[in-house]
């Protein structure tokens, strides 16, 4: 699933002409795309690398808008997923670990789920289990996605505009390093979190 989203990736950035004459219907086409991606929960595609080439080609700001709104949407198949079938997710361990979460957190764990690479699908599934409120995992959920999609646009933007003009290596690598140090502290917080509550479990 990984390769055919990178695949789609590089033919964005090859087609690159093409999709800016699909002007506004582009952001359309963000807006679907990234509702479908995100509506997968047994085999979850890697749609935030489709916005990189979308952000170079299309308004950074509205593609990381749409797409996060777009995928705020497509994560409700997970809400309804643990709202309908309360037994079927018990066993698992990502998910006890997530309903243990949520019931210490609440809104906050679902955005920072959203905000960073980690799957939100499993805070979905407890959410609609615990029958929290939609809108208490929609709203934290759309916030966090358009806030890492806004962020994953203007690097394609920035990225793009300094390989066109033909910028020098270092700028590339600024940006590249920006994410990178981004990304970094994202996961280090996360994995923070999940072993300070398994330490927590254990006293």
């Amino acid at each position: 699933m990984f390769g055919l989203m990178l695949g789609l990736t590089i033919a964005l950035f090859i087609f690159k002409k093409e999709l800016m004459r699909l002007g506004n219907y582009g952001y359309l086409g963000t807006f679907f795309l990234s509702m479908f991606t995100n509506a997968t929960i047994i085999l979850p595609m890697p749609s935030i690398l489709m916005i990189i080439p979308l952000g170079a080609t299309f308004n950074p700001l509205l593609i990381g808008l749409v797409a996060g709104f777009g995928g705020a949407i497509g994560e409700m198949t997970a809400y309804v997923a643990g709202y309908t079938g309360r037994t079927i997710w018990r066993d698992n361990q990502a998910y006890q670990k997530a309903v243990g979460w949520l019931k210490k957190w609440g809104m906050l764990i679902v955005f920072v789920f959203a905000v960073t690479p980690m799957p939100v699908d499993v805070m979905g599934l407890a959410a609609g289990n615990l029958r929290l409120p939609a809108w208490k995992y929609f709203l934290p959920c759309a916030l966090g996605k358009i806030i890492k999609y806004i962020f994953m646009a203007y690097l394609g933007y920035w990225g793009w505009e300094a390989f066109s003009k033909n910028e020098n290596l270092q700028t590339l690598l600024l940006v590249c390093g920006i994410a990178l140090i981004g990304t970094s502290i994202i996961f280090g917080l996360a994995l923070s979190l999940e072993n300070w509550d398994w330490k927590r479990a254990r006293k």
